[in-house]
């Protein structure tokens, strides 16, 4: 109770930071896209779903509601005023950082997002239609991608990574284009969805790392992988196929087409600073590969089909 009266006061200290907006269904819609801006700048695991559905509330009561959504292994929070310490007396630590991200201005440094943000694609959707809508495309701008800088000298987990203050000075990505010679493909993961047609591979992509990005294949390197695990720089190729009832003629065509597939991926995870792993649902797949290739890093998932 002590924790949510001290939400109900940051809503109110957000009501009366801002300048009275104007009357009627527009000011429901300039917090909407307000809110939806500044959640543009923050990484979310559901793809950004509960923010588009509780963006009409205030911000305080947006961030109550959508915390546990959040993807907190890219976050750290920083009390810099003081405030929260008081408001949270007691409370776990996520209790702070709700509070910290919960105030109707967030102070630099305050809130720290390790690594690229990519815009979660319900929140672009949302931000894309309001654009349309109303023929404003630079409010729609958030839409098109963040980018946070790296921090160097960051834990093992994320080697390469330097904080940014969320939703500060991000800007949007360069658009995709074609790689050349003279341009290489992006390191940074980039979601894109599942391919369609296999429902219990695309699960166990999601389940068994587990996935960052659930729902969706990531590019790194200008190569799709089915999965970016949770917590560390490693992708991943799930194969899901009972190998070990093919007759040994297909075993040796799929085996070749595997390797030459696995070959690439490895390659352009490499290139990138990232482990590669393939999961495959046997111990007879596992063991077959391995025989041709020693080097890989082979993981028995269970999946079935």
């Amino acid at each position: 109770m002590r924790f949510r009266a001290c939400i109900a006061l940051l809503a109110f200290f957000a009501a009366c930071a801002t300048s009275p907006p104007p009357r009627g269904a527009h000011r429901g819609r300039g917090q909407r896209v307000a809110n939806l801006q500044r959640a543009a700048a923050l990484p979310w695991r559901d793809g950004g779903r509960c923010v588009v559905r509780e963006a009409s509330h205030p911000w305080p009561v947006l961030v109550e509601r959508c915390y546990g959504a959040l993807d907190h292994d890219r976050l750290e929070f920083h009390d810099t005023t003081g405030r929260c310490a008081v408001a949270s007396a007691g409370a776990a630590a996520v209790g702070v950082g709700l509070c910290v991200l919960a105030a109707p201005e967030i102070a630099v440094g305050a809130v720290i997002v390790l690594g690229v943000v990519v815009v979660a694609v319900a929140i672009k959707e949302a931000l894309d239609a309001y654009a349309l809508r109303h023929g404003s495309p630079e409010e729609a701008g958030a839409a098109r991608g963040a980018r946070v800088a790296t921090r160097k000298g960051e834990t093992k987990r994320k080697p390469e990574l330097e904080p940014v203050p969320a939703g500060q000075d991000w800007q949007p990505p360069m658009p995709p284009g074609p790689v050349g010679r003279t341009r290489r493909a992006s390191c940074e993961p980039v979601p894109v969805p599942h391919l369609g047609g296999d429902d219990r591979h695309n699960e166990c992509a999601d389940r068994f790392p587990p996935n960052r990005y659930p729902g969706m294949d990531v590019l790194v390197g200008g190569v799709r992988f089915d999965a970016l695990q949770v917590g560390v720089r490693v992708l991943w190729e799930i194969k899901t196929h009972r190998f070990d009832t093919y007759n040994d003629f297909i075993q040796e065509q799929e085996m070749e087409k595997e390797l030459n597939q696995i070959d690439n991926e490895r390659s352009a995870a490499a290139a990138c600073g990232y482990g590669f792993v393939v999961g495959v649902s046997t111990d007879a797949h596992k063991e077959a590969l391995e025989a041709r290739d020693p080097t890989l890093d082979v993981v028995v998932t269970g999946c079935t089909r």
